[in-house]
């Protein structure tokens, strides 16, 4: 009877001991790699340990469907087959979890953890994935497929030989097959559910760490992507993450938090929807917004970083500079979602991406564009990555200007036309928009200072620095960062001699940050990035009060002379009592900014409190502060309840029917 049993339960028993072992080894491996990131042995054990119990509940959830199957049909004339099918669907999970696996390291010198959402994110736009794959990972993703190969042989060899082992027995008694399935149901099912508690593992429930990247390390990659995958159905609801709070609190806190009076909301059915006074009374200015790719503080010398952006430094001189500028999030369309529509960052997709958002969301495109404004969007590349031309086209802008209308671009990479192309095509385009009836609003959006950092040969000379070293792949972003500086100072000294320029407002900022790692929960250095508005009308001058992307709309708006009607939350800068605090969300953390007080909402946790250090770029744990960690509630869960209750539509920006608020 036992060997019976021993028999019906060792396909299982062989894989769970494979796979296991191979998440152990790659734990470690992925431990070893990041030592120093460790506290003491016992923090590492802590890992291995929260480890063994997300690799076993992956176990549970990926055979626990063949496991119920299997001792009925190992009974039948299919047995055969059914172990072929067995090797091959066993085969199909392994060589998958070695892919995500062997993927990691690669993932997390990129962003900081481990494989998540943005994995799937940008599976629907596999020409632009692959291109940059060849053309600037090559290495690594033939060491990964040829690992994979191996891989998948060895596999193969290991179950051929069992299964020809396996099939010497004959019979199997019903009797042994029920004890099997119950064996297998209730080991499997405790394994997949991961708690004896009232609710089944989860991420939260294995977290120990203060640094994100040790927190990941207790997932495993396949876990770590399913888990993204599964919430992307719940992401409207940032309240299973960070907690619950009335509705009434949260549109309370986050109208105080906008510092305008009551009687500025003048709509019940929308909360956040406020009448805006102009700072310029006067014939409506233009506006021209660059989004420049990747570009953090770190890398700009008159904010403390490296000296590879003279020209930046230079039109930091000329206008109205932030010095404390800080982006929302980590990617572009987080950058677009925060400077285009002055939306709050949410632990969901960034709103470019979402369903309900692509008809009749706000952006300052739309509410331009019902005060008689052309808008344009001017983008190197192919304007259907990241869903920006739908995004676009259905909120507001009425051109879209991508790679296919460039004309004869000098150098074109990965990402589409050099800047210097896109730059080029810019220019013609203002010079034909200013000729128009009508003012314009103009969108551009680089890409040469993104990874492969494919950029024309001969333009710009490298920076070597005598007390720091620099590995390959961080020198190639030094020199692509040099080119972008170098293409945007060439197109901004044409501008200043062409006739759109008096008219016009611009505003260079950067989506985000090239990368946002450390050991933080959140990483506020690596949100901090360069921002300067050149013709406000105002003296150049340096601004050192703490500014989020939110505030960029307002500001922009009440500077080319638009009184509005409008749901953003971001501060009109103008004022000078305005501003202080800046929010950002880091994967499933979010931190809230006022001065130097910090709160961090991460999922399912208790709010903590930091002080940080603008000099020191470091976070040190404080006493809780209940009101601000109430803020920082009220503005995560703003996002999903603006979203779902569709409080942030466009539709009344010129004709809201005026209610105040008590």
């Amino acid at each position: 009877m036992f060997q019976t049993q021993l028999y019906l339960l060792r396909p299982f028993i062989l894989f769970s001991l494979l796979l296991i072992s191979t998440l152990l080894i790659s734990r470690v491996c992925l431990g070893l790699w990041q030592i120093e990131r460790f506290n003491d042995v016992t923090s590492f054990l802590t890992l291995l340990f929260n480890g063994l119990r997300i690799d076993l509940s992956t176990l549970g959830y990926v055979v626990l469907l063949p496991a119920l199957i299997h001792p009925w049909l190992i009974r039948t004339s299919f047995k055969i087959k059914w172990l072929n099918i067995l090797k091959y669907s066993f085969g199909f999970i392994f060589i998958s979890v070695i892919f995500f696996e062997l993927a990691t390291p690669a993932f997390i010198n990129e962003y900081g953890f481990r494989p998540n959402r943005l994995f799937i994110e940008y599976l629907p736009y596999p020409n632009e994935v692959f291109n940059m794959l060849v053309n600037g990972h090559l290495f690594t993703l033939v060491t990964v497929l040829i690992l994979l190969l191996v891989s998948c042989k060895a596999f193969l060899i290991l179950f051929n030989t069992f299964i020809s082992n396996h099939c010497r027995v004959k019979t199997i008694s019903l009797s042994a097959a029920s004890i099997s399935f119950l064996l297998l149901f209730i080991t499997l099912f405790i394994s997949a559910r991961g708690s004896f508690g009232h609710r089944p593992i989860n991420p939260a429930l294995v977290y120990f760490s203060t640094d994100p990247l040790i927190n990941s390390l207790t997932l495993n990659s396949t876990y770590s992507v399913a888990h993204a995958f599964a919430q992307l159905g719940d992401e409207r609801n940032a309240s299973k993450l960070y907690g619950k709070m009335e509705d009434k609190k949260v549109i309370q806190l986050i109208q105080q938090a906008t510092r305008l009076d009551a009687q500025s909301f003048t709509s019940i059915e929308q909360p956040s929807f406020s009448q805006r006074q102009a700072s310029y009374q006067g014939k409506p200015k233009n506006l021209v917004i660059i989004l420049e790719e990747s570009l953090g503080a770190q890398f700009v010398s008159s904010l403390g970083g490296l000296t590879l952006t003279p020209e930046i430094d230079k039109l930091n001189q000329q206008g109205w500079m932030f010095k404390n500028l800080y982006a929302t999030g980590t990617r572009s369309v987080r950058g677009i979602e925060a400077v285009i529509t002055g939306f709050t960052p949410t632990p969901a997709r960034a709103v470019v991406k979402l369903d309900k958002s692509q008809q009749g969301f706000f952006t300052i495109a739309s509410l331009l564009k019902d005060n008689n404004y052309a808008t344009q969007f001017i983008y190197g590349g192919e304007s259907h990555f990241d869903n920006m031309k739908s995004f676009f086209l259905g909120n507001g802008f009425t051109d879209i200007v991508d790679f296919n209308d460039i004309e004869d671009p000098k150098f074109v990479a990965s990402w589409g036309a050099s800047d210097e192309d896109l730059f080029n095509q810019a220019d013609t385009e203002l010079t034909r928009l200013h000729k128009g009836d009508k003012p314009f609003f103009s969108f551009i959006f680089t890409s040469s200072n993104h990874d492969p950092f494919e950029i024309p040969d001969n333009v710009v000379t490298p920076i070597s620095y005598s007390n720091k070293q620099y590995d390959q792949k961080e020198q190639l972003r030094h020199k692509a960062i040099q080119y972008a500086d170098f293409a945007l100072g060439r197109f901004i000294t044409k501008a200043k001699t062409q006739d759109y320029w008096q008219n016009t407002v611009f505003l260079i900022v950067a989506d985000h940050d090239a990368r946002a790692q450390g050991s933080d929960l959140v990483p506020i250095k690596n949100f901090h990035i360069p921002g300067v508005i050149l013709n406000s009308g105002k003296a150049p001058f340096i601004d050192n009060r703490i500014v989020s992307q939110i505030d960029l709309a307002p500001t922009l708006l009440s500077l080319i002379g638009i009184n509005n009607n409008s749901p953003m939350l971001g501060h009109d800068l103008n004022n000078k009592n305005a501003s202080g605090r800046a929010m950002m969300q880091y994967a499933d953390n979010f931190a809230y900014m006022t001065g130097e007080e910090v709160t961090i909402l991460q999922p399912n946790k208790a709010p903590l409190n930091f002080v940080y250090d603008q000099d020191l770029k470091t976070l040190s744990p404080t006493s809780i502060n209940r009101h601000l960690s109430d803020t920082a509630l009220a503005h995560v869960l703003w996002g999903s309840l603006a979203y779902q209750n569709e409080w942030y539509s466009s539709d009344n920006l010129t004709n809201t029917n005026y209610v105040v608020t008590p």
